[in-house]
């Protein structure tokens, strides 16, 4: 520092201050005597290796995949739009979103209170949140995100060189106070999932969403994302936060309700958000294939996906294994969507017995940052003939030893 400090002609404090703010936005890392360096951006984190190897025999309740039969056929609208494609085909310089899609998503968002915004379209949520913060923040901002959240997420945010900044979710979504605890704290952003919460399910009521938006309208400045990954899959009203705050993202995907492999998300926001991800869009990859955007218009206009009942088949599912559950003393939470999450003791524990036992589910350590261990369970394809034996099971792993000794009402 002093040798930087001469060659510079600055004070050593400066040069001491500047290479704590470079620590502090993980730019480098220093290594005692060894000195600092310049800190590696990782192709994969740890979070990521922390997945089950399901043995062959053994049910598979930790992928978090929607039930395929519950998916529409794909083949008619991919026809559909071959065929315009081969009339119109699609050339350097064309539109990058389709105007049926848009006009189909613009009219449901309209309809969910979403604000006016224009409209982009990415390669599916996770691409659509990558690139809003992309938009706007620098490596070692910080960034508020659910915890226990999304997997993935909780990869992309220090992938990026930002810090995860965890808040508490119950059932109707981040709490208020630890938001705005965040906020003060000196977050820049604020990443919700709006209904179907991966792993807990949770879902926005009008409620606590009235509560998160008074918190934001003291912090106009904070870059609100949100996740409405549940769309289609979940029958509960939205309230949305957009608009709130100067910048703001709503992500709308089509993975969950019509199968993953579409990697398809609408994204709407405000203008400068909106105009800097399209506009870096444009320098990479161009646009998401117009090909692929038609065939999900036609899927939405075509009512391809009944919500209803969709949302009613999941919620039968996860309200029975909850419920098998209560009765042996275990508490599991599952407002929405496929998967319910399951506070344990000792996750590793849990997780190895039940893969003893023949079932597969996920390790909570792949959602969590602060909240003490859990496993996911996804109920997508669960069965009636599963429930009793599976709960029987999650009883035995939470708890072992008392499961033979306890009877039930």
């Amino acid at each position: 520092m002093r040798e930087l400090a001469e060659r510079l002609g600055v004070n050593p404090n400066t040069v001491a201050a500047a290479y704590r703010t470079l620590r502090e936005r993980g730019v480098i890392e220093t290594s005692g005597r060894r000195g600092s360096r310049v800190r590696p951006k990782p192709a994969t984190t740890a979070r990521e290796m922390i997945r089950v190897e399901v043995p062959p025999g053994v049910r598979d309740l930790s992928d978090g995949n929607p039930d395929p039969a519950l998916l529409p056929s794909l083949a008619g609208a991919f026809a559909a739009a071959a065929a315009q494609g081969d009339k119109e085909p699609v050339l350097y310089g064309h539109a990058p979103v389709d105007p049926g899609l848009e006009r189909l998503a613009r009219a449901g968002l309209d309809a969910d209170g979403v604000p006016e915004g224009p409209v982009a379209v990415t390669s599916g949520a996770l691409d659509a949140v990558e690139r809003v913060l992309a938009a706007h923040l620098r490596p070692g901002d910080a960034v508020v995100v659910e915890d226990p959240g999304w997997g993935s997420l909780l990869d992309l945010v220090p992938a990026l060189g930002l810090r995860a900044v965890p808040v508490a979710v119950d059932d109707e979504g981040p709490l208020p106070d630890d938001v705005r605890k965040a906020l003060a704290g000196g977050a820049r952003a604020l990443i919700v999932t709006d209904r179907a919460q991966n792993p807990t399910g949770a879902a926005l009521t009008a409620g606590r969403a009235e509560a998160l938006r008074a918190v934001l309208a003291g912090h106009p400045e904070t870059l609100v994302i949100e996740d409405d990954h549940g769309h289609h899959i979940v029958d509960l009203p939205l309230h949305p936060l957009a608009g709130v705050t100067h910048r703001w993202a709503f992500s709308r995907s089509a993975a969950k309700a019509y199968g993953p492999d579409l990697r398809l998300a609408v994204l709407t926001g405000d203008p400068l958000t909106l105009d800097r991800v399209r506009g870096r869009q444009r320098l990479g990859p161009g646009w998401v294939s117009l090909t692929l955007q038609r065939a999900v218009a036609r899927l939405w206009a075509d009512g391809a996906v009944d919500p209803a009942d969709v949302a009613a088949r999941y919620g039968e599912r996860r309200d029975a294994l909850a419920a098998a559950l209560r009765r042996r003393g275990i508490v599991a939470r599952g407002r929405t969507g496929m998967n319910l999450w399951v506070p344990v003791p000792d996750e590793t524990g849990a997780v190895a017995r039940l893969l003893h036992a023949g079932w597969a589910v996920a390790p909570g350590a792949r959602f969590r940052l602060n909240t003490p261990p859990g496993i996911r369970v996804t109920v997508s394809t669960l069965t009636n003939a599963e429930i009793e034996p599976l709960s029987e099971a999650i009883a035995a792993a939470v708890r072992p030893g008392e499961g033979d000794r306890r009877t039930y009402a």
